[in-house]
């Protein structure tokens, strides 16, 4: 009798966790998956914000410092521009955002780059070395076709092979950091073929670092002076 009390009771402990390692594993599926550790501007960032614009939006200091960051980052949207034919490219508050439709990089279910990955993204390493005092956010997102679970297993690694692709092209990875959202995040009606290929995508947010804060912040304190 106690033996089989002793696994009745191994049982329900069993049960018990796996409920409550089932319920955080949701929560965190649901609000994204994260690719290594961040620091600086986006450390505190990434937990609040869901979207790219999102940590763009949180990462702003505003003022006249945050007058000069924009205008710094208005230099290098124009080259990113002009660069990223196939991108789109938008000024946000005080960062940039550039979105790639997931065509552009991967074939369909694959998170290795294809050739034209390749030609987009030595285009944006080339302008993130010439910037180096910002900090980058990369998002995978999906479509709803598949396992909810797939697909944010796919939207991670695809970030995490664009960030391993911009380190080898000299982008520092302490700069970047990855998320997956799979289909959690949609910009569009998944019910339709034009809706599910806007959902399917890569955005990356790029913000100024603490050092080019500190610096504006610095230039602003000279700007008011007689």
């Amino acid at each position: 009798m106690k033996t089989n009390n002793k696994i009745l009771s191994l049982l329900l402990i069993s049960l018990l966790t796996f409920g409550i390692l089932g319920c955080k594993t949701s929560n965190a599926l649901k609000g994204g998956a994260i690719g290594g550790a961040a620091g600086g501007v986006l450390g505190g960032l990434l937990s609040k914000n869901n979207t790219a614009t999102g940590v763009i939006v949180g990462a702003a200091i505003g003022g006249s410092a945050g007058a000069i960051i924009g205008r710094e980052m208005d230099k290098q949207a124009e080259e990113l521009e002009r660069e990223l034919k196939q991108a789109e490219v938008e000024r946000v508050g005080e960062g940039i955002k550039v979105t790639f439709d997931s065509g552009l990089l991967f074939d369909v279910n694959k998170s290795s780059l294809n050739t034209m990955a390749k030609t987009n993204l030595d285009s944006l390493a080339k302008t993130l070395n010439k910037y180096p005092e910002t900090e980058i956010v990369i998002d995978g997102h999906t479509d709803d076709t598949g396992a909810e679970k797939y697909n944010m297993k796919l939207s991670l690694e695809r970030a995490n092979t664009v960030q391993d692709y911009l380190q080898n092209k000299g982008v520092n990875n302490s700069r970047i950091v990855t998320r997956g959202f799979g289909e959690s995040l949609p910009k569009s009606d998944n019910m339709t073929d034009a809706g599910r290929s806007e959902n399917r995508r890569v955005e990356i947010g790029i913000v100024a670092n603490e050092k080019m804060q500190e610096e504006a912040k610095k230039a602003e304190g000279g700007s008011i002076q007689p």
